[in-house]
């Protein structure tokens, strides 16, 4: 068994820090770096490339919506070409800084709101597929396990893979519950150590409502801005590998 443990990173901009990304290019195999439109600038995509670079990470873009107040975790209505210009734009953006320190852009995973769009509108799953393979063919296009955007992906021909998330609650449809919602992150490792070991090992999740469903996962993300992250990755992929589950980029899987 082999998994991917993914997080989001490059969050920070101007004087703002946000995460302990050079504490987590320790323990994570793929870094979904921030395009500047939710989060992110110029300055910090560069450095966050490099540093990427250095650590052996899969170098991904993470294009959301233009909403930096709201991190990207609101909605924004956008046309399907609208959602295509504003991805192949983003792309294009941390492509430059990949093509610089001369690392390839392994994956492209949408944040926030325009990934749970994505999931379940399959207009703007298509918007985003297109922008990835008319940019970066080579890209694998993350989504969430059993969505619109992963169907899109394999439809036009881009390598995909199914995403899964270490703390966030799901819904007996497999979505994730709205961040609205009590309960909706994990906050205790214990929680969070239950469901990883669910998804990798038994391929199946527990939903809000106790039921169990199935669900086949190629990476798992942690979220950068989380709550003592660092340590929830580090312990994490330390119990993945006694178990004998092989942690690490899928490119190289």
């Amino acid at each position: 068994m082999r998994i991917d443990l993914n997080a989001d990173v490059g969050e920070s901009f101007g004087h703002y820090i946000l995460g302990e990304d050079q504490a987590l290019f320790k323990v994570i195999t793929s870094a979904n770096i921030a395009c500047g439109f939710h989060a992110g600038d110029f300055t910090v995509m560069n450095k966050t490339v490099k540093a990427a670079k250095e650590n052996h990470l899969s170098v991904g873009a993470h294009p959301g919506f233009p909403d930096i107040q709201g991190f990207g975790r609101r909605n924004i209505s956008m046309s399907e070409a609208e959602v295509y210009e504003m991805v192949v734009y983003q792309i294009g953006a941390l492509q430059a800084f990949c093509h610089i320190h001369q690392v390839a852009l392994s994956h492209v995973k949408p944040h926030g709101a325009l990934y749970n769009i994505s999931a379940d509108d399959a207009t703007i799953a298509r918007a985003i597929a297109q922008a990835v393979i008319d940019i970066a063919p080579n890209a694998i296009l993350f989504g969430l396990c059993n969505s619109q955007l992963i169907e899109a992906g394999n439809n036009i021909g881009l390598k995909t893979a199914g995403e899964a998330f270490a703390d966030r609650k799901y819904d007996d449809t497999g979505r994730l519950v709205h961040r609205s919602h009590p309960n909706a992150v994990l906050t205790h490792f214990d929680d969070i150590e239950k469901q990883v070991e669910n998804i990798v090992m038994n391929k199946q999740v527990e939903t809000s409502s106790g039921k169990m469903i199935e669900i086949e996962a190629d990476t798992l993300c942690f979220h950068g801005d989380g709550k003592n992250v660092v340590e929830i990755v580090q312990k994490t992929r330390k119990i993945l590998e006694a178990k004998n589950v092989k942690v690490a980029p899928l490119e190289m899987v």
